[in-house]
């Protein structure tokens, strides 16, 4: 039987879904089936890499799970461009980053004498106005390497108070020779009124030299003398960054007397609002501070970029520039969106556009399926389906975000399975159950361990799977004692990957002394788990919260 592929929901918006080729047709001319190692399509197994993506999340409704930017990869694509090795700490010296910064400024330090020159040929007072964090301070060593893209005030003030940020790559030299030329400079940020003192320091350690605690704006607390101003209009609980932004900048024209020339900032929501006769957007993928504009105020160049460039291997960070990543707080939003997470880290276990989409896989890939199973039962053969555990069959999402919160902890994890905690993948029981019935057995291929393996039989069986049997689940060794590698392992163990383990893994089963069975299809949530060839069909399930490459 020759090789299909099947990569469900890949495909640009509006495209029709890959589909499975017949049976009899293989996808990229081999000659596979059973037993052979050809048997499989690689070359289709690739993730998806042009994205059209939402910054408020609503993507998740309309783009499928391979059409949202996988949060892992997204990841490693902001550690490429911040020159991060994989620490959580960015390089100082040289990254793409601090190369696209400095185009920025040089371009932006080239229209300061004249902007100045035409201000003050008007009588005006020109002024620049800058934001605080990744604007003149740089957070992503907080952001990343302490917090792991989960931000917590707590802490971030601890790093406030501390003034432990260095400056945003080459900040220092644009603010101080805007001052030297004669622009007043301001500062406005969302920092509070408790961390003023702790920034202007931590500025001031860094080399800045024109901010003042007269002209820095730091936001109200709503305790003591910390109140909200009287040029502020908005409902104080309800005050939006553009609005608390603009409104402050209006003062600055309007009550002071300053022309801002030039209002400098890293989130469109810094530079909303209008009061500023020209705007610098600085590139900021780590996090994103949406806000609407002021009423009746259209600024369709002040938004966020919709469609994005993104490899998998993160190499993408090396040439698509800041704004050009996919955000990591669009992200998580649009994941949300696509699970039916209220933003709890809880899944919609009732209605989903991802419950939604794996039930439309099951049904196009059910009725022939079960057809092949029966087929090949009545002509004696052994057809065999091969299952992934974790999002194939078990879903983690709960554990994943409402736990974990993208930080995979592998100690967490074992708790989780352990405690056989997980719910049945949508749809899958109906498939894997179905399958079994009309005369396929049914292997497990996982990646978790051979200490795992009883509680994750347990897991399974719980949600109401049968067939998966300890005789035909497979879990990875863990070289302790009996769990040791086994001899059809043809890899180092020090470094045997996800796909020598599981494609030699499925060309055991399809040998003589594997039970001599005919994988007629093998289902997974990630590539690895399908690259390798050794099954007739490849069904790819989508998931956007984690990447095993």
């Amino acid at each position: 039987m020759a090789a299909a592929v099947v990569v469900a929901g890949i495909g640009l918006a509006g495209a029709a879904p890959a589909q499975a080729w017949p049976v009899g047709h293989g996808g990229d001319g081999r000659v596979g089936g059973h037993g052979h190692p050809g048997s499989g399509s690689s070359q289709q197994l690739t993730p998806r890499t042009q994205f059209a993506m939402a910054p408020d999340g609503s993507s998740g409704a309309t783009q499928g799970g391979e059409g949202i930017p996988n949060i892992d990869v997204v990841k490693k694509t902001i550690a490429t461009y911040y020159g991060d090795p994989g620490t959580g700490m960015a390089n100082t010296t040289s990254s793409p980053y601090i190369s696209e910064m400095d185009g920025i400024v040089a371009r932006a330090t080239a229209t300061l004498k004249p902007s100045y020159d035409r201000a003050i040929a008007r009588h005006e007072k020109p002024a620049i106005v800058f934001d605080a964090d990744d604007t003149t301070l740089w957070t992503y060593d907080m952001e990343v390497g302490d917090m792991h893209f989960n931000y917590n005030p707590t802490e971030q003030d601890a790093w406030v108070q501390a003034a432990k940020f260095p400056a945003t790559p080459a900040m220092v030299g644009f603010v101080n020779a805007a001052a030297a030329m004669g622009y007043t400079v301001f500062g406005l940020t969302g920092r509070n009124d408790d961390q003023k003192a702790a920034t202007l320091t931590n500025l001031t350690n860094v080399g800045y030299t024109a901010f003042t605690a007269d002209d820095f704006y730091t936001k109200w607390t709503g305790t003591g003398t910390s109140q909200q101003p009287s040029y502020i209009t908005c409902a104080t609980s309800s005050c939006t960054t553009v609005e608390y932004k603009a409104l402050t900048r209006r003062h600055i024209e309007r009550d002071l007397g300053y022309t801002i020339t030039l209002n400098v900032g890293d989130q469109w929501s810094d530079l909303q609002g209008g009061f500023a006769q020209s705007t610098l957007k600085l590139p900021n993928p780590t996090y994103y501070l949406p806000s609407p504009d002021l009423p009746g105020v259209s600024e369709p160049k002040l938004a966020p970029r919709t469609h994005f460039t993104m490899k998998a291997d993160g190499s993408s960070g090396a040439t698509q520039g800041g704004d050009g990543i996919p955000n990591i707080d669009s992200v998580k939003k649009t994941i949300a969106t696509y699970y039916g997470d209220p933003g709890t880290g809880i899944a919609d276990t009732t209605s989903s556009p991802y419950i939604s989409e794996m039930s439309r896989i099951v049904a196009r890939q059910l009725p022939s399926l079960t057809a092949t199973c029966r087929h090949e039962k009545r002509s004696h053969h052994r057809p065999a389906v091969v299952f992934d555990a974790d999002d194939t069959t078990l879903w983690t999402y709960d554990m994943e975000v409402g736990d974990m919160h993208f930080d995979y902890d592998p100690g967490e994890q074992d708790v989780w399975v352990q405690a056989a905690k997980f719910p049945a993948t949508p749809s899958m029981v109906h498939l894997v159950n179905s399958l079994r019935q009309a005369g396929c057995t049914v292997v497990g291929l996982t990646g978790r361990n051979d200490d795992q393996k009883t509680a994750t039989l347990t897991n399974l069986w719980n949600v109401g799977y049968r067939g998966f049997t300890a005789t035909n689940y497979y879990t990875k060794w863990t070289g302790v004692g009996a769990s040791q590698q086994p001899w059809y392992i043809r890899c180092a163990a020090a470094s045997c990957t996800t796909i020598e383990y599981k494609s030699q893994t499925r060309a055991h089963v399809e040998s003589r002394s594997g039970g001599d069975y005919d994988i007629v299809a093998n289902f997974g949530d990630q590539f690895s788990d399908l690259i390798g060839g050794h099954a007739d069909r490849t069904v790819k399930l989508p998931n956007p919260t984690y990447y095993l490459p």
